[in-house]
């Protein structure tokens, strides 16, 4: 009987983690920051990272259309073995809630086909250590700065910075947080996007091989690093259930950064 009680249970932990790994989650994010322009009054960036082997859910599409002004595809929008007809479904899902912009991750690399060329085909942008600059009708400007992969050691922080304003309220994408050990003052990130960790995927309790996603101030810069919506390699999750984050950037007018959750 124990022996029986006990499988029970593994096939019930096991369907609980398929189910975590599977979600259909948008977790909301509110940012406050003194320097962000006015005349943008609010921001929203529908982020989402890591879907490897995942369809994107009409459910989420529908949810957050009409709500985001861009889309931010944080890197490992596919991998090996996932064919190029589904990543197509997926940027056109995408593309249904806003302008998408693209930055890679490791994983990317290893597509079969050329990716690069059908990213442009669908009319995403590709921030391949670049920055777009968006203006508000009075002048002024928001960067949106994209580095390649960290991991692969093609990351070009300063190469990505060039020809900022310096005047511009800064969000830099990278696929990997590890380029927060990059960051400089003069650099004037306010908020890094990041994936990449899974928010270790795989938790018990507390442990995990990396952090759990979530929002972290890191040397006076907002860090937010977003568990993920795919999985690799095996397709469970425990205590770090699959996200995709609509993260909205307003002006606070208190004295030094204010990050609401």
């Amino acid at each position: 009987m124990l022996v029986w009680i006990v499988v029970f249970v593994f096939l019930c932990l096991l369907a609980y983690m398929w189910w975590e790994a599977h979600r259909n989650r948008v977790v909301r994010i509110e940012l406050a920051f003194p320097q962000f322009p006015n005349s943008f009054r609010a921001f929203s960036i529908f982020f989402i990272s890591d879907l490897h082997r995942r369809t994107l859910a009409k459910k989420i599409v529908e949810e957050i259309k009409g709500e985001a002004d861009i889309v931010l595809v944080g890197g490992d929008l596919t991998e090996k073995g996932v064919p190029a007809a589904r990543v197509k479904e997926n940027i056109r899902r995408l593309k249904m809630i806003g302008p998408v912009y693209f930055i890679w991750g490791n994983n990317d690399y290893e597509a079969e086909y050329d990716l690069h060329s059908l990213l442009l085909e669908e009319g995403v942008h590709i921030l391949e250590n670049r920055a777009v600059v968006l203006q508000s009708a009075n002048g002024e400007k928001l960067a949106l700065i994209g580095v390649a992969d960290v991991s692969k050691r093609k990351a070009r922080l300063e190469e990505a910075l060039q020809g900022v304003d310096e005047n511009a309220f800064r969000i830099l994408a990278s696929h990997n947080p590890k380029i927060v050990q990059r960051l400089r003052p003069e650099h004037r990130i306010s908020l890094v996007v990041s994936g990449h960790t899974h928010g270790g995927q795989i938790r018990f309790l507390s442990f995990g091989l990396y952090e759990k996603g979530g929002l972290k101030n890191v040397n006076g810069t907002a860090v937010y690093v977003s568990n993920g919506y795919g999985t690799t390699n095996i397709p469970l999750r425990l205590g770090a259930p699959a996200e995709t984050n609509l993260i909205t950037i307003r002006s606070s007018e208190e004295d030094g950064e204010k990050m609401l959750v």
